[in-house]
């Protein structure tokens, strides 16, 4: 099966996190643990986005684009799967490389991404997540 997208991408880069006193206390809680889980060896960067604001904080950002699509697309890719094989809501995605892997997740209104090495545990870090 073969499903076609037509993709556009608004990329914003910020050099600091985003400012976490206009934020609910879940998104506050949840940017919190992105901060820290992007300091564990092995964790290449994340992406959050939602409808007010967009961070992406990546170890090599001559990757940004490429990151980016690929989040945007794990999600959309799960959710249209999910649709059309009536899964029910997605929890997450994850989606493994030859040496890496990303987790994508969607928390209320926020989109998440978490790229790291191929030998991390993902549990590990959906459960900080959670």
């Amino acid at each position: 099966m073969m499903v076609k997208r037509k993709m556009s991408q608004e990329i914003t880069t910020e050099t600091e996190p985003l400012a976490i006193e206009e934020t609910t206390s879940s998104e506050s809680k949840l940017r919190k643990n992105l901060e820290e889980i992007k300091t564990h060896e092995g964790v290449i960067g994340y992406i959050f986005r939602n409808s007010k604001s967009a961070a992406i904080d990546l170890k090599d950002p001559t990757k940004i684009i490429d990151y980016a699509v690929l989040s945007s697309s794990s999600i959309e890719t799960g959710e249209e799967l999910s649709e059309l094989f009536d899964l029910g809501q997605i929890k997450n995605v994850v989606v493994e490389g030859k040496e890496a892997k990303v987790l994508s997740l969607v928390d209320n209104q926020n989109r998440i991404s978490i790229f790291t090495e191929k030998n991390i545990d993902i549990a590990k870090l959906i459960k900080k997540l959670s």
